[in-house]
């Protein structure tokens, strides 16, 4: 990495861009959001894990498109040892997945430096969204600036992976939590008054009431008496007043205490700004059932309209950032969008059996899908008959001029 710009500018930006990433954005609320204190929020942990899970785990497949308009799998491509089976020396490729995911998803950027032997890509070394930014230099050219331990070094664009998310255009991603400040930090307050309410036993407040006027000594020792009645471990405690001293309790019922519509608010807020249906992290929303095919829909919309594209933007970036330039026309990865369906045994069955029966797919091919052997007599492509021309009902395991001539007898015509 070669450093750019005056040793004095490079500390200003490295010390900026670490505090930028310390204190966040600050809501309404009074709270800073940054991705730490999100992530603490289970609805942004559980939209960032399923939906990194959910595309790391796909099969990363390298494929070279065939003159016929087919494609040929490419296994002993450098590029696919690299993207499918191990990025780098610390980690497998849905460590390296799952982590480009969460952060493009997170802060709407991911980046990765490339690291290269000669001409071929050897690794791809992650690099932490909180820490990296594209930056244009006076002569328009861009660059990448890597903050390390108060340090700022300057990369070219040749060495750096970079998947950008949704935005309009430009060198950046749009972060959802940056934006949805608002929203998050809401949801952070909403918590910490939940949970401070639970620390005092469900008591909001007491009050104290006696005919006479206490002085302010008299007044100290009282409250630190009621110290002693504080927090939900004190709860049932027998509390002892005197000189006429009586208490009244001012209380919130648990539906009130956990601020349970708000809180349903927030939990459909957070979901919005991942693209995330609030079921498929286990939210249902009012009046909403967990079961039916109307939760299946809204699984494959999701599929559809949020793990798709984000399968797309990758796959876009491997052909513009990795693949050799005089293969970029021939060469690409894809994910296996098939890999939904594993777990499924009904949704898989109905595929398999789709493609076989239509012709699209060969029983062998069917049977690789299923890791199952190779059989012989099984390559070959079938397809069901049932609507097939009339002239040709019974060509197939039978005599064509006897089919006919049973059809021209039941229509009452003649056989000729």
């Amino acid at each position: 990495m070669t450093p750019i710009g005056s040793k004095d500018e490079r500390s200003g930006l490295a010390d900026a861009g670490a505090l930028a990433a310390a204190i966040g954005r600050k809501s309404h609320a009074g709270k800073s959001v940054t991705l730490n204190a999100a992530m603490q929020l289970a609805t942004v942990w559980a939209c960032i894990r399923l939906t990194a899970q959910a595309v790391s785990a796909l099969p990363l497949g390298t494929f070279r498109r065939e003159a016929d308009g087919g494609r040929t799998a490419v296994d002993d491509h450098p590029l696919a040892e690299v993207l499918e089976v191990s990025p780098n020396a610390d980690q497998t490729s849905l460590e390296f997945w799952e982590a480009t995911v969460a952060w493009l998803i997170s802060t709407g950027n991911s980046y990765a430096e490339k690291v290269e032997f000669g001409k071929r890509l050897s690794s791809l070394q992650p690099l932490a969204s909180t820490h990296c930014r594209p930056v244009r230099q006076p002569d328009g050219e861009l660059v990448y600036r890597v903050t390390d331990r108060g340090k700022s070094e300057d990369m070219p664009r040749s060495k750096v992976f970079h998947i950008k998310g949704f935005g309009f255009g430009g060198d950046l991603g749009l972060s959802a939590i940056a934006n949805g400040a608002e929203t998050f930090g809401a949801a952070m307050a909403t918590d910490e008054a939940a949970g401070k309410i639970f620390g005092n036993g469900l008591s909001v407040s007491g009050v104290l009431s006696s005919d006479q006027l206490l002085k302010a000594e008299q007044r100290e020792n009282l409250r630190k008496s009621m110290l002693a009645y504080a927090g939900s471990t004190n709860a049932g405690k027998l509390m002892i007043l005197e000189a006429g001293l009586k208490y009244q309790q001012m209380t919130l019922n648990p539906e009130d205490a956990q601020m349970l519509e708000t809180r349903r608010f927030h939990i459909e807020e957070m979901c919005r700004w991942f693209g995330m249906p609030p079921i498929i992290i286990g939210h249902a929303a009012e009046g909403q059932t967990m079961w039916g095919s109307g939760v299946e829909q809204i699984l494959l919309a999701w599929l559809a309209l949020g793990i798709n594209p984000i399968c797309r933007r990758i796959e876009a970036r491997i052909v513009k950032d990795l693949v050799p330039p005089g293969e970029k026309r021939r060469l690409y990865c894809e994910f296996n969008r098939e890999g939904l369906l594993q777990m499924d045994s009904t949704a898989k069955a109905a595929f398999l059996s789709q493609m076989t029966q239509n012709g699209l797919m060969d029983r062998n091919e069917g049977r690789a899908k299923l890791n199952l052997p190779r059989r012989e007599g099984a390559g070959v492509l079938t397809a069901q008959t049932n609507l097939a021309p009339l002239d040709q009902l019974g060509a197939i395991g039978g005599d064509a001029s006897a089919a006919r001539n049973a059809l021209a007898s039941w229509l009452g015509l003649s056989g000729n």
